[in-house]
């Protein structure tokens, strides 16, 4: 905060370049949704009740120990006056200053302009995801006051207001109770929603599960349930639906729920939501808010993800309510709490049911999901070790079986595979049609041998701790080590007899020297003169790309050394080994040698220096062409 001065009694303030520009964002790129206000208005009243009542238990003395955990609202359509109160926490002037004097999130506003310059919808929803969502009463009012006390009995009133034009002031007030309110004449666009009906609508839509009783002008108009205590059967698809809204800040519906009641070792009640979409980057939003913790209705905090969820099931949304949790507990302890481990334990497990139940009586349902999430949740492959096999039996693959893009799973692999087929194969790639081109398939094309395209990003990283699924080891059809040597030798192609070959192979080596690790003759080659493989040992070429492009070219393994292999069945291969045997030391010989290799490099997504590529293919021609 800066440019700060005293006038009497009153402080004054200007708000931070950064949230001038937020405002500015706020107000004119979100009016299509002007009743979002409402929305965030009444999420932030709730969070201070939930803070006051959660005060009232666990401290001696609170301000106003009698008084009822409510939000009121009262408007008047003659005045044109919108105003909401809380019995909350209240805020302390410093409160008031850090709470809506900056912005929650740094990197709001960069964000919000990226979506604008790439042409995507700056939504509503991204208000309340940011923390921001005070702000959003700028949109229907040109100027805001708050008035507030904390709910320490030693505390102190003081009234903030502001026009959101750059500015805000701050002075000590009287005022006799605790919590806050915040008041406010509505722009003339925005008189709708000094109406009863207009205000009773949103609150309909968007805070109708709002844990305390709302008054619209003295009349209660919420329905007040925790739907997570009730029966499965007593539940209905409207009000699942609206609920979730509620917990998630999503404008879409859920795309199914789970809903617990566990009574053993550990008590609780939960209601979990699997969202219809992921956020806009699944894996750095997973420790935004999702799963509410309560102990015995009594809220505790809306972010609990962290302790009640593993990482690769972060997207989860709901409430977890347990009577095993003591009402002191903070943050702190409940990471390291015994009861949520056990929680933990049972969601994780109940929540994998469900996906099995799907994936066999749901099929589209699950592929919506795995669609949405597959990319996070196949990191459980490398964390959850305990439901490592559940989570493999729900991994997902598009193969060379499916050719409209059609998710199959490693039992329907294994129940296809060939009599005498013992592993389970592999390609790697940016996405299916590279690896469609790639010359190692060609063996598999024409064997009729089914092969999983690996083309997620994150595949590379899970590819070690998949290694082995039901007794068949998961092989990269682009290592060495892959038994091919059956039926290698049906082609048509008449091959280089076996001296030909050992000669043409020595000038391949001698003509690339140490560029490959060694040149042998292709038995997974059908069409193509020659391919690199990487040997048993070696890095997967998709992990080697990936390291490459974050390391610059630079670091361990990124000069790896792999195998040529050459197809002595090929044509251009036979017509090399002609020109060996009349003169091993021809050029067209020798730069053919490095043309098919940087060929190979080039379709393995390694080549460095193209232009010497295109030199070279331009000689060539020249040569052919020439007389």
């Amino acid at each position: 905060m800066s440019d700060f001065k005293k006038t009497g009694r009153k402080k004054n303030f200007k708000f931070k370049a950064e949230l001038n520009q937020l405002l500015h964002l706020i107000v004119h790129s979100l009016y299509k949704h002007p009743e979002i206000f409402m929305r965030e208005l009444i999420s932030n009243a709730s969070d201070a009740l939930n803070k006051a009542r959660f005060y009232e238990l666990t401290k001696e003395n609170i301000l106003d120990p009698e008084t009822e955990l409510s939000i009121k609202i009262n408007v008047n359509s003659k005045k044109k006056t919108f105003s909401i109160e809380d019995t909350g926490i209240g805020m302390t002037e410093e409160e008031l200053v850090q709470n809506i004097g900056t912005v929650a999130n740094s990197g709001t506003l960069n964000y919000i302009k990226q979506l604008q310059e790439n042409g995507e919808k700056v939504d509503g929803d991204l208000i309340g995801k940011f923390g921001v969502g005070f702000y959003s009463i700028f949109m229907v009012a040109d100027e805001v006051t708050v008035e507030t006390r904390s709910a320490d009995p030693d505390s102190k009133g003081f009234r903030w207001i502001s026009d959101g034009q750059g500015s805000f002031s701050i002075e000590e007030i009287k005022k006799k109770t605790r919590g806050t309110k915040i008041s406010f004449k509505l722009k003339k666009e925005h008189e709708e929603f000094s109406e009863d009906f207009r205000v009773i609508s949103v609150l309909k839509k968007y805070s109708n599960f709002v844990d305390f009783p709302v008054y619209v002008n003295d009349k209660e108009e919420n329905t007040v349930q925790a739907l997570w205590r009730k029966n499965e059967s007593e539940l209905k698809e409207e009000e699942l639906t609206e609920f979730y809204k509620f917990v998630s800040m999503d404008y879409n519906n859920p795309l199914g729920h789970l809903h617990l009641s566990m009574e053993g070792k550990v008590n609780f009640k939960a209601l979990l939501f699997i969202p219809e979409k992921a956020p806009m980057n699944l894996f750095n939003d997973m420790n935004e808010k999702g799963l509410h913790l309560y102990s015995n209705r009594v809220f505790i905090e809306d972010a609990a993800s962290e302790e009640l969820l593993p990482e690769y099931l972060r997207f989860i949304k709901g409430v977890v309510d347990t009577e095993d949790l003591p009402l002191n507990v903070s943050r702190e302890t409940t990471q390291h709490s015994p009861v949520m481990s056990k929680i933990k334990d049972i969601v994780t497990k109940k929540l994998l049911a469900m996906f099995e139940k799907w994936a066999k009586d749901d099929t589209a349902k699950y592929d919506i999901f795995y669609e949405n999430f597959g990319q996070l949740f196949k990191t459980g492959i490398n964390t959850d070790f305990t439901n490592r096999d559940k989570i493999m039996k729900l991994l997902r693959f598009v193969s060379t079986e499916n050719v409209n893009g059609e998710l199959v799973s490693l039992d329907e692999y294994v129940s296809r595979m060939n009599e005498d087929q013992k592993d389970i194969f592999y390609i790697t790639g940016e996405n299916r049609q590279i690896a469609e081109r790639n010359p190692n398939l060609e063996y598999f094309r024409k064997n009729n041998i089914e092969v999983l395209f690996l083309t997620d990003p994150v595949d590379v990283f899970i590819l070690p701790s998949l290694n082995e699924f039901d007794g068949k080891k998961l092989i990269s059809i682009e290592t060495s080590e892959i038994d091919i040597s059956k039926n290698s030798d049906d082609s048509s192609e008449e091959k280089l007899n076996e001296n030909a070959l050992d000669s043409l192979i020595t000038v391949f080596k001698e003509t690339l020297g140490d560029k490959v690790k060694d040149v042998v003759e292709s038995k997974r080659l059908v069409d193509s003169p020659a391919t690199l493989v990487v040997d048993k040992d070696g890095m997967d070429p998709q992990m080697e790309r990936m390291m490459r492009a974050m390391n610059q070219g630079q670091g361990p393994g990124m000069d790896q050394k792999k195998i040529l292999e050459i197809n002595s069945g090929h044509k251009l291969i036979k017509n090399l080994s002609t020109l060996n045997i009349a003169n091993n030391n021809d050029i067209i010989l020798k730069d053919s040698i490095f043309q098919l290799y940087e060929s190979a490099l080039l379709i393995d997504g390694n080549l460095k220096n193209p232009s010497e590529f295109i030199r070279r293919m331009t000689e060539l021609m020249e040569k052919a062409t020439g007389k």
